[in-house]
C-alpha cells in the first residue's frame, strides 16, 4: 500500500482566506495550499490592505469586517479564479478604489453574471475592456443588500462570492438560483461560513444570507480532493493500493466522489472517517457517467479512459469549457494526439478504448491537463508536456511526488 500526502484544497483554502479577511479578529489556517494561486489570493488581500502572515504550516490572517484598510488598491489576480472572483466581491463591500486585472488566460474567462449582480447591488463597478471580463475597476462604498437572481450554470464561484459577501451586507441578501453546476462547492462555501459565525439558510433554489459578519477561528485545510483524484486514478489504471489520510466520509469537497467513478470502474474503494483507500483490480470497466457536480476530475477520467474494456462516456461537463482552458477539447485532442478514437458534442466526450501512443501532450497551460495525462503516462512511455511546470497554480511538487509513486512500483 502507498501513502500519499495531498497538499491543502485550494477551494477550501481560497475561501478561509476571504472568510478570514472578513472576520473579526486574528484567524490561524492550518495546512493551508502553498501554491501560485493561494499565494497570488494572499497578496492580493495584503495589496488590499490586509495582514498575512505565512508560516510554514500554517497562515494567520487579520480581518477587518469593514473591508479593506487601503483605500486605493491595483490586484493582479494572476491565473486564480478564486481570487478573480471572490476579491472583487470582498472589496466591494468595503470603500475604496481598487481595480482588479489578472493573467491572459484568467481575461478570457466569464464574470458577467457575478459583476451584474454586484451592480444590482448598487456597486458602481466598471469593467475597462471586454464587458463581463478582467481588468475592472469598483468604487467601493458599502453594500446595502437585497434580492438576487443569479444563473450560476457556468460556475459555482458566482454563488459562492455572493454569499460569502451576504454577511457583510448591512441588510443581507436572498440569492435566487436560476441554474448551477459544480453544485457540491456551495456545500463547501455554507459550512464554512457556519464555521466562521454566519448563519446561511438555503431552500431550493433560494439562499438566505443574513447580516452579522464572522468571528475568526482556528481552521484546519484538508486535502485538495481534486488533486488526490490523480493518485486514486493510476491505483485503479495500476492495479495498485493508494490511500490518502485526511480525506473520508466527513471530507467538504465533492471531488472525493470520483471513487465512486473508479468503484463503477471495478476498483475497490474503501471511505474511512479519516481516509480514502483505493485498490485497482487490474482491469477497467467501460461506462457512462454524468460528471456536472465533479467536473474538474473529467480529465483524470478521460485520461484513463483509453485503457478500459468498452467506451467511456462523459455528460454534462460543459463548464469544463470555460475553465483554464477549453478542458473538453484538450483532453479531446490530446487523447487523439495518442492515436486514440474520441468524440466530442457541446457537453460530453465519448473515448474508445485503444493502447495510446508516444506523444507530447499540448497543456494549454492548464495544470489539471499536466496531472491527468502524468497517470496516461504510467501506461504509455515516452509522454511528455509542453508545460509541465504550470503544476505550480495548484501542487508545485506535482512532479517530485508522482515520480516518487511511479518509482515505489517496482
Amino acid at each position: 500500500m502507498t501513502v500519499i500526502d495531498i497538499p491543502g484544497s485550494k477551494s477550501v483554502t481560497a475561501r478561509a482566506l476571504f472568510l478570514a479577511a472578513a472576520a473579526n479578529g486574528t484567524t490561524t489556517l492550518a495546512r493551508p495550499l502553498v501554491s501560485d494561486d493561494t499565494e497570488g489570493f494572499s497578496e492580493g488581500l495584503i495589496r488590499l490592505g490586509y495582514t498575512v502572515e505565512r508560516a510554514p504550516g500554517a497562515w494567520r490572517v487579520t480581518g477587518r469586517p469593514a473591508g479593506p484598510a487601503a483605500s486605493v488598491a491595483d490586484v493582479h489576480c494572476r491565473d486564480g479564479a478564486t481570487t478573480a472572483r471572490f476579491l472583487p466581491a470582498l472589496a466591494a463591500a468595503g470603500h475604496g478604489d481598487f481595480r482588479f486585472d489578472a493573467s491572459p488566460q484568467m481575461r478570457r474567462r466569464p464574470l458577467g453574471p457575478l459583476t451584474e449582480a454586484l451592480r444590482t447591488l448598487g456597486v458602481d463597478l466598471r469593467h475597462e475592456e471586454a464587458e463581463g471580463h478582467h481588468p475592472l475597476r469598483i468604487a467601493a462604498a458599502g453594500i446595502r443588500g437585497g434580492d438576487l437572481t443569479l444563473d450560476a450554470g457556468q460556475s459555482s464561484q458566482y454563488l459562492t462570492a455572493l454569499l460569502m459577501l451576504g454577511p457583510l451586507t448591512a441588510e443581507g441578501l436572498r440569492i435566487t438560483v436560476t441554474d448551477l453546476v459544480s453544485e457540491p462547492y456551495i456545500g463547501i462555501t455554507l459550512a464554512m461560513m457556519r464555521a466562521f459565525g454566519a448563519e446561511p439558510a438555503r431552500e431550493g433554489a433560494v439562499f438566505t444570507v443574513p447580516p452579522g459578519g464572522y468571528r475568526a477561528t482556528a481552521y484546519p485545510v484538508e486535502p485538495d480532493a481534486s488533486t488526490a483524484s490523480y493518485f486514486f486514478a493510476a491505483a485503479a489504471l495500476t492495479g495498485r493500493e493508494v490511500t490518502v489520510p485526511g480525506l473520508g466520509a466527513g471530507a467538504l469537497q465533492g471531488d472525493l466522489r470520483f471513487v465512486d467513478v473508479l468503484r463503477r470502474m471495478g476498483a475497490d474503494v474503501d471511505i474511512a472517517a479519516d481516509r480514502t483507500t483505493v485498490r485497482g483490480r487490474g482491469r477497467l470497466r467501460g461506462l457512462t457517467v454524468t460528471m456536472r457536480d465533479i467536473s474538474d476530475t473529467m480529465p483524470t477520467l478521460a485520461a484513463i479512459a483509453p485503457f478500459a474494456d468498452g467506451p467511456v462516456r462523459i455528460e454534462d461537463v460543459a463548464n469544463t469549457r470555460v475553465k483554464e482552458c477549453d478542458r473538453l477539447e484538450a483532453c479531446a485532442g490530446n487523447l487523439r494526439r495518442l492515436g486514440i478514437t474520441v468524440a466530442t458534442g457541446p457537453d460530453w466526450i465519448e473515448i474508445l478504448p485503444g493502447t495510446p501512443r508516444p506523444a507530447t501532450i499540448a497543456t494549454h497551460g492548464d495544470h489539471r491537463i499536466v496531472m491527468s495525462f502524468a497517470v496516461t503516462g504510467l501506461r504509455t512511455p515516452g509522454i511528455d508536456f509542453d508545460d509541465p511546470g504550470c503544476v505550480r497554480k495548484t501542487f508545485p511538487a506535482f512532479h517530485h511526488v508522482f515520480e516518487e509513486f511511479r518509482r515505489s512500483a517496482g
